[in-house]
């Protein structure tokens, strides 16, 4: 067969087959009369051995080698193909990525496609004052796309740069929270604790719902993040878990300050619609309701006299006849120093 034909045949071009030949990799088998190459079939089968390899990503000097050396075994080099195409699908993935995050951003011009690239390098960069510096110029003028902010925000260790894009996704105005509900079912404990920060300064409703959600999340950090978030929205639901952080000591004088908020009304944003059937999100209802849960769990045995002191000191900022009277009762509690908080809480209520 000549080597138009097996050019035809093998989809192989005539020029290719002559640079393999070049290479040693197949040689015809003989000429004609005048001078042409013939191949045989085998030869043919060869050629075709040789692409099937090449499919694989193998370089011509390895095919030579796959198919003259017998020594040659296969295994090591295919372990390195595998990780030579992981790294390039990686690749192309980043950069596939980076296109979309350009094309999101809805670019007038090429001055400001080189804007969105420098934005979104800086976010990557390995300085936290580019980074911060970078998240800074995002919420001032939002042009990096709020999935990369969502990205970053969810992927960031250092607290002052986090601080910072979290304020710029909350300046961005796009739609981040579906993207940060996503981060709450993180299998990595500091992303998903990012995620619910980050939700608490979105204050759309959609946020607030994830948030109120996220009470019932088996995280108990995130469930904190979530109550004090709740409020300082003045979200009712949020009370049960506020007094259970009181009594835990985990970051107990915020929820004593969001519970005082919200028995006061004074939260920044009130719960415009409770659950049916549920307490009212504001008003005297609402504060004799906080004032019953901390007596409640006052009387609780497994509450230790540290916990009793902390519910006692909560009842402080609790207005209404409910907590009055429970600071009564605890003003001759055995323990002595519940005695003397609910004592002096109760003269300063007088004074007030």
């Amino acid at each position: 067969m000549l080597i138009g034909d097996v050019a035809r045949r093998s989809g192989v071009s005539a020029r290719m087959l002559r640079h393999y030949e070049s290479l040693g990799l197949v040689r015809p088998t003989g000429r004609t009369g005048s001078g042409y190459r013939r191949y045989a079939d085998e030869d043919i089968r060869r050629i075709f051995h040789i692409e099937s390899l090449r499919s694989l990503g193998l370089s011509l000097r390895d095919v030579g080698r796959a198919l003259d050396d017998p020594g040659f075994a296969p295994a090591e080099l295919v372990e390195d193909l595998i990780l030579r195409t992981r790294e390039r699908i990686a690749a192309e993935t980043e950069l596939l990525t980076r296109l979309r995050r350009i094309d999101a951003a809805e670019p007038a011009g090429w001055e400001e496609v080189l804007r969105v690239v420098a934005l979104l390098q800086a976010l990557e960069s390995k300085s936290p004052g580019a980074r911060q510096r970078a998240a800074l110029s995002a919420g001032e003028d939002a042009a990096v796309p709020v999935e990369a902010l969502v990205e970053a925000v969810l992927g960031e260790s250092d607290p002052i740069v986090a601080g910072a894009l979290r304020w710029a996704l909350a300046q961005s105005g796009g739609d981040g929270t579906a993207l940060l509900a996503e981060g709450l079912d993180s299998s990595a404990a500091e992303v998903r604790e990012r995620a619910v920060r980050s939700l608490a300064e979105l204050p759309d409703g959609t946020a607030t719902a994830l948030l109120r959600d996220a009470l019932g999340h088996p995280d108990a950090v995130v469930r904190r993040y979530a109550a004090l978030a709740l409020g300082a929205r003045g979200v009712a639901d949020a009370v049960p878990t506020l007094i259970d952080m009181i009594v835990g000591a985990t970051n107990d004088a915020d929820a004593a300050d969001a519970l005082g908020a919200l028995a006061n009304g004074s939260a920044s944003v009130v719960d415009p619609a409770p659950a049916d059937g549920a307490t009212p999100a504001s008003g005297p209802a609402l504060a004799d309701r906080i004032a019953a849960g901390l007596v409640d769990r006052l009387a609780q045995e497994a509450v230790g006299p540290d916990a009793r002191r902390r519910l006692t000191q909560a009842l402080a900022d609790v207005p209404g006849g409910t907590a009055s009277r429970a600071l009564e009762a605890l003003a001759r509690d055995e323990d002595r120093a519940v005695a003397l908080t609910a004592t002096y809480i109760l003269k300063l209520r007088d004074t007030r």
